[in-house]
């Protein structure tokens, strides 16, 4: 039986509601799915009773992002519950400065001349927090860029006329918060950290794992099996677990399926077996 351990709804930047997204999880024959949506655990509830339902095990979870010079580090959270707690407080004060950013974008696409309001924004995220894709699909559905990417790489990537940074926790903060809230964090697509060399990977993942770095995403969606064979020997020389999931958003990622990412991922119960024996 086959997991995946890092997937988006509608509550952050996917387009199915976690309801859907277990119902086709149920669908594809997978035993357990985690709900990662950045910096909420909002959609938790609705995924738990659809799991439920439908027979397929829900891990609760979210995806943060953290202030990382060299690159992009993300980290999945896995086996975190609503409610109160150190990092799941933490998460009000992100979705606060999310949104005061997505404000900030709004009057930077309008200084371009384009006519999107805030409201046109909240309208594709529905009852979810609002993130860059949804920017993105509103700007090709208005003609101002021909597909979802398009919009990335002309307007909302960093370093493009649109893009605002936000605000991030540093990766130890970010750590210990998990930990202390019963979690177990993971970093997540390890080719986003920017490193070069097997000296920049050993310093960064020994740095972690004295913070108390879990797991590292070794089986991931993008990566072919001969990356997710190099990374999961990585993780393994530093005493860190390896973890896997598809990183699906549904439409706003074409291409990228439940469960089989690309079409060669396969990640088997024992991932989760192991993560699981590391929650604190």
């Amino acid at each position: 039986m086959a997991v995946d351990l890092h997937t988006h709804s509608t509550f952050s930047d996917g387009s199915d509601t976690p309801a859907e997204l277990m119902s086709k999880a149920a669908q594809l024959g997978l035993e357990a799915v985690a709900l990662t949506d950045h910096d909420t655990l909002e959609g938790i509830p609705e995924a738990a009773a659809a799991a439920q339902h439908a027979g397929v095990e829900l891990i609760a979870g979210t995806e943060i992002s953290c202030e990382w010079p060299p690159g992009t580090m993300h980290l999945v959270v896995l086996f975190l519950e609503p409610g109160p707690g150190p990092l799941q407080d933490r998460l009000h004060g992100l979705q606060e400065a999310r949104s005061r950013r997505n404000e900030v974008i709004v009057e930077r696409l309008q200084r371009m001349q384009m006519d999107i309001t805030h409201d046109e924004i909240l309208a594709e995220a529905g009852d979810g927090s609002v993130g860059r894709p949804h920017f993105a699909a509103v700007m090709v559905r208005k003609g101002y860029a021909t597909d979802i990417p398009a919009a990335f790489d002309e307007y909302l990537a960093a370093g493009r006329p649109a893009y605002v940074a936000r605000e991030r926790l540093g990766p130890e903060d970010a750590i210990r918060l998990s930990l202390a809230s019963g979690g177990v964090p993971i970093v997540a697509h390890p080719h986003t950290l920017g490193l070069d060399t097997a000296v920049e990977f050993a310093e960064t993942f020994e740095m972690l794992q004295d913070a108390g770095l879990v797991g590292v995403e070794c089986i991931y969606g993008e990566y072919e099996p001969y990356e997710q064979a190099i990374y999961t020997d990585l993780a393994r020389r530093f005493g860190l677990t390896p973890s896997g999931g598809s990183d699906y958003h549904g439409t706003y990622k074409e291409g990228l399926e439940l469960g089989s990412g690309r079409g060669w991922l396969n990640i088997p119960m024992q991932v989760l077996d192991e993560l699981r024996a590391a929650v604190p």
